[in-house]
């Protein structure tokens, strides 16, 4: 995925008012197939899978057994016992030896199969409040099997559909990266040019654009989405990062359970926070240090940010990073050094922005 085609402003904005479409080839697919292929995956993720039902996706983690996180993925159930499985690219070597270690290690019935498939299929992200009519126009038809219905765009958030292109099967999705409205289409990699051609002859006329990772990464972090290796890391929990939704407590053992039941009882000494730049400044960066509004010159900073960017709806600085759980409350002033100096900011509720309705055309 290039960083941009024409702008990152431009981009993000087409997406926010239109539509983008995304390469995301680079995303790693895994298939767990087979009997007990549910009851393994509920025993090595945080979610949990017996809420899926055939045709339904589901954010979820894997984590070591110190609560770290070892990437954030989606599951799809296709059948009721065929699992795919989307994981972040950088992460596509580390996931798939943690889950055949966990394979090893935990009782799995006979005829189980766990499958790399990431060599064989990739996948393009078609977001935005127009999406709809573009994808219907570009992929019509109904769909083969996952949730049955007539055309894409009646799968609702989180839903997933088995289609034929050209003779080749792909797996769409009504999820996506960016906050707003959009699909996700798995394919053999052999045809999503062809795809991606498609989409873009149809979707031209409502404004599509090609979109690249820099948009990306604005889009996720005005909607407060966890990048991996940034607001998710090994030695950082789900309950740390925010995302306790999705860890099932009360289902039975998983790696990394008991430390994190710990922390929810305990409470935490950091907490994942989302902040809003209230004085002009350059635009917050990872790794920046975040310093309490009252430090003293020569004292220690209190956190450091994760992620963080200009956003191009609220023409501001904004960003995401770790505090102490006492200056993780909405409305707390803070500070982010920026090239030296201190600038003012404040920790707001996530997310910073909120995707408006198709009618009103986002930002």
């Amino acid at each position: 995925m290039p960083v941009q085609y024409s702008s990152i402003v431009e981009e993000h904005l087409a997406v926010r008012h239109s539509a983008g479409l995304f390469d995301i080839a680079h995303m790693g697919e895994f298939i767990a197939i087979g009997p007990g292929a549910g009851e393994f995956l509920n025993q090595v993720l945080t979610n949990d899978i017996r809420k899926l039902e055939i045709g339904q996706a589901q954010y979820t983690l894997m984590c070591n057994q110190k609560g770290g996180a070892v990437d954030d993925l989606y599951v799809y159930r296709l059948e009721h016992q065929k699992f795919l499985l989307i994981v972040n690219a950088s992460r596509i070597e580390a996931d798939w030896d943690w889950l055949q270690g966990q394979y090893d290690m935990a009782p799995v019935e006979s005829g189980l199969q766990l499958r790399n498939v990431s060599d064989e299929l990739g996948a393009i992200a078609i977001q935005g409040p127009k999406v709809a009519a573009i994808i219907d126009k570009a992929l019509p038809g109904g769909c083969l099997g996952g949730r049955l219905v007539d055309r894409i765009s009646a799968l609702t958030k989180n839903e997933v559909g088995i289609f034929v292109f050209e003779g080749s099967t792909l797996y769409i999705a009504r999820t996506g990266y960016t906050g707003e409205d959009g699909f996700e289409v798995v394919a053999p990699a052999e045809a999503l040019e062809a795809i991606w051609v498609r989409l873009m002859n149809v979707g031209q006329a409502h404004g599509l654009q090609p979109a690249g990772l820099g948009a990306r990464d604005t889009l996720r972090t005005e909607v407060c989405y966890p990048l991996y290796g940034h607001e998710l890391t090994e030695s950082i929990t789900p309950i740390e990062a925010g995302l306790g939704f999705f860890v099932a407590l009360d289902k039975g053992p998983f790696p990394g359970r008991d430390i994190m039941a710990e922390q929810k009882e305990a409470g935490l000494k950091r907490r994942s926070v989302a902040f809003v730049m209230r004085e002009k400044a350059a635009p917050p960066r990872p790794h920046y240090a975040i310093w309490s509004a009252d430090a003293a010159t020569g004292s220690s900073p209190v956190g450091e940010v994760t992620s963080g960017t200009r956003s191009p709806c609220l023409n501001e600085g904004i960003g995401m990073g770790f505090v102490p759980a006492a200056l993780a409350k909405p409305g707390t002033p803070i500070a982010i050094e920026i090239r030296g100096k201190r600038f003012a900011a404040e920790v707001v509720r996530k997310p910073i922005y909120k995707p408006a309705t198709p009618a009103s055309q986002g930002c």
